[in-house]
Parts: structure tokens; sequence; C-alpha cells
């Protein structure tokens, strides 16, 4: 079987939001009209403390600059998706009633989630992974926000725990902290043998 997974599609990651992915908005209709065509559709959903330690003014640093945070590298963010907040919910135009399941992620203050399937320090799995095996999912179709961030390392995720992987990439989008690193990403997961896909030929 094959699922959809609709990665991190919340307020905080429109242009509005606290750390606005460019366009990020655009994803939700083409997320719409793909949703039907899928037995199973799941969504992930950053979900921090106020203190994540991930978050730039913890460490009166800016958005953007690189610590080392519990022996891992990692990027510091504008304060986003804080449990509770407006910010963190999902968009509101998102058909939020076809999705079967949703999985927070980075509610650990000490280390940040990425991937929909684990935290980045690989310890600690969201149960994303044994739900979709559990139904049988052999095949899984990756949209959300962003592409260069948390769409790329729950793609990787996926096709490391053997399913099938493909991206769907006109319904995501990049934030692109540094220039090009959109293309960066795609150019990862094609290394590793993830399709990347237009929403009409899913």
């Amino acid at each position: 079987m094959k699922s959809l997974i609709l990665v991190d599609i919340q307020n905080d990651f429109t242009p509005t939001g606290t750390l606005s992915v460019p366009e990020g908005e655009q994803v939700v209709p083409v997320v719409n009209k793909i949703m039907d065509k899928f037995g199973l559709v799941v969504a992930t959903q950053d979900w921090h403390p106020p203190d994540h330690k991930s978050f730039a003014i913890h460490h009166n640093k800016h958005p953007g600059e690189i610590i080392m945070l519990n022996g891992i590298e990692q990027i510091l963010w504008p304060i986003h998706c804080v449990q509770g907040s407006v910010g963190a919910e999902l968009v509101t135009g998102l058909n939020s009633k076809g999705i079967a399941k949703v999985f927070r992620k980075g509610i650990d203050r000490e280390v940040d989630s990425y991937s929909g399937f684990f935290d980045n320090d690989h310890k600690n799995a969201t149960g994303l992974g044994d739900y979709l095996k559990k139904r049988w999912v052999d095949e899984v179709y990756i949209t959300g926000l962003a592409l260069d961030v948390c769409v790329k390392f729950t793609a990787l995720d996926a096709n490391s725990l053997g399913f099938k992987t493909k991206v769907v990439v006109d319904a995501t989008r990049a934030v692109n902290i540094n220039a090009g690193d959109g293309d960066r990403a795609i150019a990862d997961m094609k290394a590793v043998g993830i399709e990347i896909v237009m929403s009409e030929d899913v």
C-alpha cells in the first residue's frame, strides 16, 4: 500500500509565520488535490516546548548560526511551532479531515527533530515507521515544509527504513537559508534512490 506523508504544514512555516518558508502556503492546494489518491494519509507536526534549545534566542545568537548541541551540529532557528500556539497549528486550508494520524516531533528540548521518523540523534522514534509498517505500507509519497530540512530528512529516513520513497516536488517548498539549499536537497535525495515526482504523476 502507498501512503501520503504531509510534513509540518503549519502556520509558522507559511510566509506570515515566524520561520517563514517562501511560498509555503502554495503547497496546500496541491496536497489537498492528491490526498484522495491514497488509502492512508498521515501528517507530522513540529511541537516544540518554549525552551527548546534549537531556538537562537536561548543562546544569544542569531537564526542561521550553527552550534554543537549535545554532540550534534545544530542550526539555530527563530522561535517556532511552540506547543499549543497558533503557529504550531496545521494550516487552516489543509484538508485535515483526510489525515488518519498526526505524529508530533521536536518535543525533547535537548534535541531537534527534522525527520518525521526520528529525533536528529536517531535515539528516539516518533512511531511513524511502525505505524506505517503495521498497515502494510511499502511506498510513501512525501510533501510539505520545508524541502531542504524536514522533508529531506523525512525522505532519507523513509528510504533507509525500506520504504519506496518519492517526494512530490510541487507540493513542497525550500526555506533556502543558504542559496541553493533546495537544489542540494534534491540532489542528496536522488543520490540514494529517492524519486522526485510531480503531483500530476501521482
